[in-house]
């Protein structure tokens, strides 16, 4: 029976730079001394992330309040794994995947395999006959509508579609087209959007069959040439708030008879004097009850938009205004202490601190709860920061989290 567990210990990340020669033998002694704790897991919460490793190709999910490990899924051959997502009115988990008969060749299958939410035993599966799309991050690429019941899967080939699957009756209902979009972003448990090259985003609602009942498109909000958004966004309910490469904040609200909406920058002319610009790849996140806006920043001309940025800036999406800044801590360090052993409060420890760079963070996810954590990783080295999202104090760190890889999902 399939056990929860902890993660196999990192290998290192940073080449020559952080000495890997150095790195084997600690790795191998703390990864033959890792067994699995216990046939049943905890129950997750709202302080848990999930973390993806894509050497590895599986998620992990850690408690933000110890750092430990509770779980691992693997997620077949697929090149950028997803994050699984979790139906809690059935107690499963739900992990969209890939599998070629010949490893990486033959016959491609693709798949949601059910998991057991404590015991995380696979329970079943569904066979898609639709093509998962997938990217660097694959975000956007698959959403759990609100009532748990419908499974939303993005496809590229043959053409641009969102595959519906069933979750209650464990059924493939069909594919909609949805040619010149991409992502999902959920807006309820029978509406999603997805982003438009026109510049639109295009509202699906479904009925309760799972078929297509009502398409709209909003009007043009963004420049798909000139300055496009980032597949990443913040979930309010209904609304959604997407950021673009120059730092203009989108706000698309659907929970009215029409969008609505709203256009605001997150730079003032001292910051664009200064080459301050949004960056990264899970570049921005919502805490939904206080409407305040996460974003990660770097200094950097065009073209820099993948970089991972040194801050992250919050704002409050009422009335637009910067109210913190949170400096990144040094996640070179993070990685390179825990993988030689060295205590962090110690000597070593500090001078690694002072002297590695720090790296910068790719991908960011606030918690939704009352006490909300952020989440920070860079997507070369193994380790996840944990910070206080309302004064940005560091926390924590979470440490053997995979080698590589940008994704971060909190549980909801």
């Amino acid at each position: 029976m399939p056990t929860a567990h902890a993660p196999r210990a990192s290998l290192p990340a940073l080449g020559a730079a952080l000495a890997i020669g150095l790195l084997v033998a600690p790795l191998a002694a703390r990864a033959d001394a890792r067994a699995p704790r216990s046939l049943v897991a905890p129950a997750l919460g709202a302080h848990h992330v999930w973390v993806t490793d894509t050497l590895f190709g599986h998620a992990q999910v850690f408690d933000g309040d110890t750092g430990e490990a509770v779980a691992t899924i693997d997620t077949g051959m697929t090149l950028s794994p997803k994050p699984p997502h979790h139906a809690r009115s059935r107690s499963e988990l739900y992990s969209v995947e890939i599998a070629y008969a010949r490893f990486r060749r033959g016959e491609r299958t693709d798949y949601v395999t059910i998991h057991d939410d404590r015991t995380y035993e696979v329970k079943g599966e569904v066979v898609l006959p639709t093509r998962t799309s997938e990217s660097a991050t694959s975000l956007g690429y698959s959403a759990l509508l609100d009532d748990e019941r419908f499974l939303a899967t993005f496809n590229q080939l043959p053409v641009a579609s969102v595959s519906i699957t069933d979750m209650e009756a464990r059924a493939f209902v069909g594919a909609i087209p949805i040619a010149g979009c991409a992502g999902i972003y959920p807006l309820g448990a029978r509406r999603f959007a997805s982003l438009c090259a026109d510049g639109t985003l295009l509202e699906v609602a479904l009925d309760d069959a799972g078929r297509v009942q009502r398409r709209a498109s909003t009007p043009r909000f963004f420049d798909a040439v000139e300055d496009p958004v980032m597949m990443a966004g913040g979930r309010a309910g209904a609304r959604w708030v997407f950021v673009t490469f120059a730092g203009v904040v989108h706000e698309v609200d659907f929970a009215g008879d029409a969008p609505a909406l709203a256009s605001w920058s997150l730079l003032d002319d001292a910051d664009r004097a200064q080459g301050w610009r949004p960056g990264g790849k899970q570049n921005v996140a919502l805490h939904a009850a206080s409407g305040r806006l996460y974003a990660i920043v770097h200094r950097g001309g065009t073209g820099s938009h993948k970089e991972a940025g040194p801050e992250v800036w919050a704002f409050d999406l009422a009335s637009h205004a910067r109210v913190a800044r949170i400096a990144m801590p040094n996640f070179a360090a993070a990685f390179l202490a825990t993988t030689l052993q060295v205590e962090r409060g110690g000597v070593v420890g500090w001078l690694l601190d002072a002297l590695l760079p720090g790296g910068g963070a790719h991908s960011i996810a606030v918690t939704q709860d009352d006490a909300p954590l952020l989440f920070a990783r860079n997507e070369q080295l193994g380790a996840v920061a944990v910070l206080d999202a309302r004064t940005g104090d560091f926390v924590r760190w979470i440490d053997e989290v995979g080698i590589t890889g940008n994704r971060l999902e909190v549980e909801r």
